[in-house]
């Protein structure tokens, strides 16, 4: 061997064993006191073994910063390809500096290009501060902090990221305490994970928050996993550690197609099509102020009961998530009567619009199963801005275009006709009634009571009883209705309900849509 080649090959070993150490031994010694896993090994737990290929992996390394504290390139999940990166916050915090951003935004420019998708793992207190050598090193050049950026940089890869949506499916997981333009990225994607009592986001931290004005906020209560599931609902699944959350990411996207251009992937069930549900007609009782669990009804009418909700813990009044019906991929939007009745909300209703536009996204059929009382009234809600939020799942609705079947099973009472497309002409393929459903302006009770409320017989024993029970079989029984109704499609048995909807989404399969061209609509935001 040629000596040269012999001293080169000699250096590069060198140099890459050190920057598979990033910072150092110490500083991954502590990363895993704290109960974390490094870049590499975050890597390494949710791709397919021996599948990475790293690139630009000796960026920065002559300067003393392996990587730039940022590991990326391409692996598979189940032999499907994808694009990640994973900050290092061993080294320089993970912070985000030249060739660390210019990295991030190739990867996910690499990943559209590929059209797969992309994940990011995030630990970075945001954008690096110059360290004093470095200042003074631009102070004596007379040269700004952001003198050596291209267009490609950590504060611009919110440019691919946009262009990447509704292409590619884009995840991140929150995997440290992150903050400034380090929660931008992920706020753009389609899904955030976030790993409970370790994971943080926050534009600016407790030091800043209690210079600026005062309070005294822990990184916790500011922006832990448990805030943004709950109450910002920016956070969409909340996992107890670093391997739970990988586990599901890899799960998640087995329901997901590899770019918009293609269907989900199908899978042999070993669930039979033609099962019938009959516990259904024990689990939703007829009275319709009597609640239920719909969790009870999507587990029964999908694969195996297989169901990936998502945003479990924000705005519960609505659930939507993933399931398969026949090993296929649907998108499954349900009202849950347990919480607040199954009204609509504000909260519920940003939680529904983008559910169905990823779906409509990424051509995965919808299914909706109503049992609603309609909008939630009140002050707080109309200041709240119920009437631009609920216009936001208006537009959903009706710029969708994957196949969606409804399906009401109990009541669907005023506006709440409107917001989980039960009326025609908003785009619903199917309406389906159960045979106990009701709907209307108002409930029986309540329309009852506004008409006959100063009828002279209204306090007689067992009156009004007589014209609820009227109101009910002439007004409110929908095998009476579908008769001139020829907008709703069937009255289906409950226990028929997941063969029914198994070969509805059979027949619309391969559905077209032509709509207007145009740049793009203004959706209400």
């Amino acid at each position: 061997m040629d000596s040269l080649l012999e001293k080169r090959l000699k250096e590069l070993e060198e140099v890459r064993n050190k920057v598979r150490l990033g910072g150092g031994q110490k500083k991954i010694d502590k990363l895993h006191a704290e109960g974390k896993l490094t870049a590499r090994e975050r890597i390494d737990c949710l791709l397919d073994p021996e599948s990475f290929m790293e690139t630009n992996m000796l960026s920065a390394h002559a300067v003393d910063m392996p990587a730039d504290g940022l590991i990326c390139g391409c692996g598979t999940i189940d032999g499907r390809k994808v694009f990640i990166y994973s900050q290092d916050r061993t080294v320089r915090g993970g912070s985000v500096g030249v060739e660390h951003g210019y990295k991030m935004y190739r990867t996910i420019e690499r990943a559209l290009e590929m059209r797969v998708p992309l994940i990011g793992l995030h630990d970075s207190p945001g954008a690096r501060l110059p360290n004093s050598e470095e200042l003074d090193w631009l102070g004596q050049r007379k040269r700004s902090v952001f003198s050596s950026i291209s267009n490609k940089h950590g504060g611009s890869v919110f440019f691919p990221n946009t262009l990447g949506s509704g292409i590619i499916p884009q995840i991140s997981a929150i995997v440290g305490t992150c903050g400034g333009i380090s929660v931008y990225s992920p706020a753009l994607n389609d899904f955030v994970y976030m790993v409970d009592t370790i994971g943080h986001m926050f534009i600016t931290g407790p030091m800043v928050v209690k210079m600026v004005t005062g309070e005294d906020v822990s990184m916790e209560a500011l922006g832990g996993a448990e805030v943004h599931s709950k109450v910002t609902g920016s956070c969409d699944f909340r996992e107890p550690d670093e391997k739970t959350l990988f586990a599901e990411i890899r799960r998640l996207l087995s329901f997901l197609p590899l770019n918009c251009d293609e269907k989900p992937p199908a899978y042999l069930s070993n669930d039979d099509p033609d099962r019938l549900c009959v516990e259904l007609n024990d689990i939703v009782p007829s009275s319709p102020s009597k609640v239920f669990d719909m969790h009870n009804v999507i587990e029964s009418i999908i694969d195996n009961g297989d169901f990936l909700e998502v945003k479990k813990e924000f705005a519960g009044e609505i659930i939507v998530g993933f399931g398969r019906m026949d090993g296929k991929t649907v998108g499954i939007i349900a009202n849950q009567p347990m919480v607040k009745a199954g009204a609509m909300t504000v909260d519920s209703s940003d939680k529904q619009a983008r559910f169905i536009r990823f779906c409509d996204c990424f051509n995965i059929p919808i299914a909706m199963l109503v049992d609603t009382p309609a909008y939630m009234p009140g002050t707080d809600q109309e200041h709240s801005g119920i009437i631009r939020h609920g216009a936001k799942v208006l537009y959903a609705l009706c710029e969708a275009t994957v196949p969606r079947v409804v399906m009401v099973l109990r009541k669907a009472y005023g506006g709440g006709n409107l917001g989980m497309g039960v009326l025609p002409g908003l785009g619903s393929d199917m309406v389906l009634y159960w045979p106990i459903m009701e709907t209307g302006i108002l409930g029986a009770d309540q329309s009852v009571m506004l008409l006959y409320g100063k009828d002279p017989n209204f306090h007689t024993p067992g009156w009004l009883d007589g014209k609820l029970a009227e109101y009910r079989e002439t007004y409110a029984n929908p095998i009476y209705d579908v008769s001139s109704n020829v907008n709703v499609e069937d009255v289906v048995p409950p226990a028929e309900s997941r063969k029914y909807l198994i070969r509805a989404f059979k027949m619309l399969e391969g559905k077209k849509s032509v709509r207007p061209l145009k740049k793009h609509g203004n959706m209400p935001l």
